[in-house]
């Protein structure tokens, strides 16, 4: 099968918010080596590590050579609550009909 590169988020919920103090790890069955971080659809720079602590909202991607780009993750920050910054989570996993589903509301 094809080899692909995956971007995981801790915690697990989606969307992520800054307020869980996200950490972002790229994986991939390529190529060992630096990963190059896009923010933004920028190139954001290489790094020798995996991983890291996100510290402002935006998109991210992750390349790992010979497997491609990772999904895109988009990570959300508002530090105020209001009725339009209320966002519904669920757990970062594949879904198939008949699942139970938990969902939070944050604020």
């Amino acid at each position: 099968g094809a080899q692909t590169t995956q971007l995981l988020v801790e915690p697990l919920w989606v969307p992520a918010v800054l307020w869980d103090r996200v950490t972002l790890t790229c994986q991939g069955s390529g190529t060992a080596g630096a990963t190059t971080w896009y923010k933004d659809g920028q190139c954001w720079g290489q790094e020798v590590r995996d991983n890291f602590v996100v510290s402002k909202s935006g998109t991210y991607i992750c390349h790992k050579a010979g497997t491609g780009l990772s999904p895109l993750v988009r990570v959300l920050n508002e530090p105020l609550c209001s009725p339009a910054w209320l966002v519904l989570q669920l757990a970062a996993r594949t879904l198939l009909e008949g699942d139970t589903v938990t969902l939070r509301c944050r604020c």
